[in-house]
């Protein structure tokens, strides 16, 4: 496809991507979509939720860009990612009837620049990396922390805020979000780009009181910046078509942004994503000694309050997850034993959100529709009585089948149909 050098061809070529945008986000499905969800979070909805998270496999579906400016080229990435999935994929995301401006935040953690190499694979894509670890040892290098700074770029953001209402401010509204907690409060994540896996491992046998002051420290830093952005009134809400846990989304009117004071946004108001996947190699009476303790502090500055990613919660449930301030949703990833979080769930005001297994969708040309259906039957009957959502993530290639998204969904609804009762 040619590349649209000049700003006339880019603005008319993105003119007309957002006019055929906003005609989808105003489709009827879409409001029953963004009512379905509401009625899901609030533990009033009728059926499961769907959602196909497409970022990891997107550049199969994606055409190339035509746009070569920087501001050009995020608009029209943004254009098409809600286009391809609405037209391609049909699950149960909304196409929003706006346009998102995401402000250009960094967070200097704990005051250190950290040294990342990324290795590729075979189509170039960046999916592994390696870290420097700033804590060799941990009595030795933890004077080395400092506290996180935040780094927003106001004068770009503006500049891409402008950009976007001379194109598209007569088509649809502007909207400004700060993505930049999406996943920051991985509190083992952070810890491990600190110090690693094996560090750690180790420490908590040397140095057990270290490693207890280390989460403390961390999860006490990174509530820090919460303070600090609502000091500069840079949170915005996450109540609605809003990322708002591993793959979910956070349409509520349990949250009052309108209501904060002088127009500035709490985190109380907010939707929190918090995930322990690098503790899984170690007993669950440790994950309550060690980790357990930053997770329930930070828990309490949200709303609401998304637990999990990939790694399995059923042996930390009883004693310590469920028990997590302001929890909403849960992840029941292909690890977790799905039968006993399906009775612990049962009848309570927690979520079960399931990740279905990514092999069925992600390897291989083939797609097995008899044994990915049974996949999900056996979720749906261990989830019996419970409010349920399928997030599908960490599919990184379709391997040529680009209908096997549009599949897995249709698949879904018919076994929803034939096997759910609200």
């Amino acid at each position: 496809m040619p590349v649209l050098n000049h700003s006339i061809q880019e603005r008319l070529y993105l003119r007309n991507l957002a006019q055929h945008y906003i005609e989808l986000a105003r489709l009827p499905v879409m409001a029953e979509r963004t009512a379905l969800w509401f009625r899901h979070n609030r533990l009033h909805g009728e059926r499961p939720v769907i959602v196909m998270e497409m970022a990891t496999f997107e550049n199969d579906m994606l055409p190339p860009l035509k746009c070569e400016s920087e501001f050009g080229q995020r608009m029209e990435l943004e254009l098409q990612r809600h286009i391809i999935n609405c037209k391609m994929i049909g699950d149960d995301k909304v196409v929003p009837d706006y346009f998102t401006v995401i402000m250009d935040i960094d967070i200097k953690l704990f005051g250190l620049v950290q040294k990342r190499e990324y290795a590729k694979d075979v189509t170039g894509r960046k999916l592994g990396w390696h870290d420097e670890h700033f804590i060799k040892d941990i009595e030795n290098d933890f004077s080395k922390l400092s506290h996180s700074e935040i780094i927003y770029d106001r004068v770009k953001t503006e500049e891409y805020i402008d950009f976007a209402r001379d194109v598209l401010g007569d088509i649809m509204p502007i909207r400004v979000k700060n993505c930049s907690l999406d996943w920051l409060f991985g509190i083992s994540n952070r810890i491990i780009e600190l110090m690693g896996m094996e560090a750690l491992m180790y420490a908590i046998y040397d140095s057990p009181e270290l490693v207890s002051r280390l989460y403390d420290y961390v999860c006490g830093d990174l509530i820090g910046v919460l303070r600090k952005m609502e000091s500069l009134k840079l949170l915005t809400p996450n109540n609605g078509n809003d990322y708002a846990g591993s793959g979910s989304y956070g349409f509520s009117d349990e949250l009052k942004p309108n209501s904060a004071p002088e127009g500035g946004i709490l985190s109380s108001m907010l939707w929190g994503n918090m995930n322990s996947q690098e503790t899984v190699g170690i007993s669950p009476e440790m994950y309550g000694e060690f980790a357990y303790p930053a997770y329930e502090r930070a828990a309490r500055e949200f709303g609401l309050v998304y637990y999990g990613c990939c790694e399995p919660v059923h042996p930390v449930w009883e004693n310590y997850i469920s028990k997590l301030p302001n929890l909403r949703k849960v992840s029941v990833s292909p690890w977790c034993d799905e039968k006993y979080m399906g009775e612990a769930l049962r009848k309570t005001r927690v979520i079960y959100s399931r990740k279905p297994s990514p092999n069925f969708i992600g390897v291989g040309h083939d797609f097995d529709e008899e044994a990915y259906g049974n996949h999900i039957a056996a979720t749906l009957r261990a989830a019996k009585g419970c409010k349920l959502e399928f997030i599908h993530r960490d599919i990184y290639t379709l391997s040529g089948n680009l209908n096997k998204p549009r599949r897995a969904v249709e698949i879904i609804r018919r076994k929803i149909d034939d096997m759910w009762q609200a």
